[in-house]
């Protein structure tokens, strides 16, 4: 069904809106929503998308994807990444600057990167550009280029075309990201304290899933954001910390929104949903830097997403070719650190989610609409609200499914989720008023669009 030039209602008796859940229906037109309106009052004439029990909920916003092309498409790409977010639920995304050749770090790489979307995309996607050592001078035109914010490293990225700041290099920038209101997304992890566990662990066995953990303590992060914070404080700036694994993290980050400094942050499924109890040892796929810590911690991250000092839940889809991971030697110390789940996000949370007591309602505004107010796109995205983009998610909160490498849209199918079940079946997912995913099948062509500040 081609939805964009013409006017439909979609209904459900669990709708997920800005004030609750409740039934509704939900007219659309020209892929906007038009109104949401009582279940029974339809527009006259107008075709009726009927999804009785199943939840209907915003499209999810995932504002921390890695697609790695151009430059890097071996490893995920456009194509592959954006099914695998329409089969999630996933209606846009913004990707990361990094893991790209060139990474996102001036407006001419942006332009690259633009340019190699071409055809390619079904879900929107917006992208964010690069703080690096000694560009300062590019930020300003990158933002005016149209990325919606900046992506830092306080320790080594694992890619040399991304290099990590020092204090300096943020002292430098923050000024300019001030003024602009640009946001400043930060890896927090501070290298003075990793070199120091490196140094401690000596011979300990690279296969062993406790010499990764103690490669990558929690003071890591509590040190380095403790920095940030400051720094945010010092110049007025906007900070968000993406991935918080520890929560060590998060009395820095409570105690400097106390004092009014914009700082802002987020957790992944993997460490809502794995703990380091359960990673085998020599089982590489489950390598991601932080780690995934202990069940305890995983308590603690629960408790803070629950209580808003967690804002939002993204999945750092951060692929690469198998062979990169060294499942064979089961090395955790060389293996490429990242986990593939763009298209598993909303079932992993909710699976844990469930089992506290949160509902669908929690998953919109964790992985909907705050991920949309982090990026700038609150006014068109993340919610089922009149004036918003039509991307809608069809989700059957009660039905389950195998996790099997034939039915990811990922680039590699590799992935720690392989062999579970999850809870959470995406039903359908509409992009503008477009359906694009319909139970296990991608439909229609490449309808995503680029979503530029200029854009939007």
């Amino acid at each position: 069904m081609d939805s964009a030039s013409r006017a439909f209602a979609i209904r459900s008796a669990h709708v997920v809106t800005p004030d609750g859940v409740r039934a509704a229906a939900v007219w659309v037109r020209d892929g906007r929503i038009a109104a949401v309106r009582e279940f029974g009052d339809l527009p006259e004439g107008a075709e009726v998308v009927e999804c009785g029990d199943e939840v209907l909920m915003p499209g999810l916003v995932d504002t921390h994807v890695h697609v790695n092309e151009p430059g890097r498409a071996d490893w995920e790409g456009w194509e592959t990444a954006t099914r695998a977010a329409a089969a999630g639920g996933v209606t846009t995304i913004v990707e990361m600057p990094l893991n790209s050749i060139p990474a996102v770090t001036d407006a001419a790489a942006l332009r690259e990167k633009v340019a190699s979307t071409e055809g390619k995309l079904h879900a929107d996607t917006g992208f964010w550009g690069g703080v690096v050592p000694g560009n300062a001078g590019e930020l300003e035109a990158l933002w005016e280029a149209g990325v919606l914010g900046f992506k830092c490293f306080l320790s080594p990225s694992g890619v040399d075309e991304f290099t990590n700041v020092s204090e300096d290099d943020l002292r430098a920038a923050l000024p300019v990201l001030a003024r602009l209101g640009a946001p400043l997304l930060v890896h927090a992890e501070w290298p003075p304290v990793l070199d120091a566990a490196a140094a401690a662990l000596g011979d300990a066995d690279p296969r062993a899933y406790a010499t990764w953990l103690a490669s990558r303590p929690p003071e890591a992060e509590a040190e380095a954001v403790a920095l940030v914070a400051r720094l945010a404080r010092e110049y007025g700036a906007r900070v968000h910390v993406v991935h918080v694994s520890a929560a060590e993290a998060l009395q820095p980050i409570r105690a400097a929104r106390d004092e009014g400094v914009a700082i802002t942050a987020e957790t992944c499924p993997h460490y809502l949903h794995f703990d380091a109890e359960d990673v085998p040892d020599g089982a590489t796929e489950m390598k991601c830097a932080p780690p995934i810590r202990a069940a305890a911690n995983r308590e603690d991250l629960w408790t803070a997403l629950g209580a808003g000092w967690i804002d939002l839940v993204a999945t750092d889809h951060s692929p690469c070719p198998p062979e990169m991971k060294l499942r064979d030697s089961g090395d955790f110390i060389r293996a490429w650190g990242g986990i593939a789940s763009l298209q598993l996000g909303l079932a992993a949370v909710w699976r844990d989610a469930r089992e506290r007591g949160y509902t669908p309602a929690h998953l919109a505004a964790w992985m909907s609409s705050a991920p949309a107010r982090l990026a700038g796109l609150q006014a068109r995205k993340g919610a089922i609200a009149p004036g918003h983009d039509a991307d809608l998610a069809v989700f059957d909160p009660d039905a389950e499914f195998l996790v099997e490498p034939g039915r990811l849209f990922h680039r590699h199918p590799l992935s720690p989720y392989v062999g579970s079940v999850l809870p959470g079946v995406v039903t359908q997912t509409w992009l503008r008023g477009e359906k694009v995913f319909e139970r296990g099948m991608i439909v229609g062509g490449a309808r995503g669009r680029v979503l530029l500040r200029g854009n939007l």
